[in-house]
């Protein structure tokens, strides 16, 4: 009987503890759920996956944290008066040339965070933009290189990105040897635990 009223209680702190999401949060978790089912589709069938394209590799469905809409911010996209080209390094050590193209802010718990936006060119030749970064999570939850957040430049100057970590995700290296990934820059660290995305997949 004393432990049946125990299980009782803690039950309803857990569920007192829990948050009422308002029904617009409820469909975009849904959505990230949906996203993710099908990222680990295309990862475990697809051929030009990490896990088939160079060699076979054991797959085991991806990690994440739970969505959170906290973790979604909106921001003006803040370019560098000059955009200095920079040298990163990838996994394996070979130099990589990028442009710090500019920046975005999020405000998180009363605290304002600069991230930064890089212009690249692929191995294809096509220009993108994409934020790296690391966090308290790197290296425990979180894979120790960094993560990645898809960045899609608009022409309008004035235009309000949304900056999603619950889409941000690991580079392929994270999953195969035969990858080599940029590596975020000690100006990438954003100080606080980035509770969102995926998580380590070892």
């Amino acid at each position: 009987m004393v432990i049946r009223i125990y299980l009782l209680f803690f039950s309803f702190i857990l569920i007192s503890c829990g948050r009422n999401y308002t029904p617009e949060e409820k469909e975009y978790i849904s959505e990230i759920k949906k996203l993710r089912q099908e990222k680990n589709g295309y990862m475990k069938n697809d051929s030009n996956s990490p896990f088939n394209f160079k060699g076979k590799i054991n797959f085991e469905p991806l990690k994440y944290f739970d969505p959170d809409p906290d973790f979604v911010f909106k921001s003006k996209l803040y370019e560098y008066n000059e955009k200095d080209t920079v040298i990163i390094f990838g996994t394996k050590g070979e130099e990589r040339k990028v442009v710090r193209y500019g920046f975005v802010k999020l405000d998180y718990k009363k605290s304002e965070y600069k991230v930064n936006v890089y212009e690249g060119i692929s191995k294809a030749g096509e220009k993108y933009f994409s934020i790296w970064f690391t966090d308290k999570t790197t290296g425990e939850e979180t894979y120790g290189v960094g993560r990645y957040i898809d960045f899609e430049l608009n022409p309008d100057k004035d235009f309000i990105y949304t900056i999603d970590f619950n889409l941000a995700y690991n580079p392929y290296c994270a999953y195969s040897p035969d990858y080599s990934c940029a590596i975020p820059t000690k100006e990438d660290y954003i100080d606080m635990a980035v509770e969102a995305g995926e998580k380590n997949f070892h």
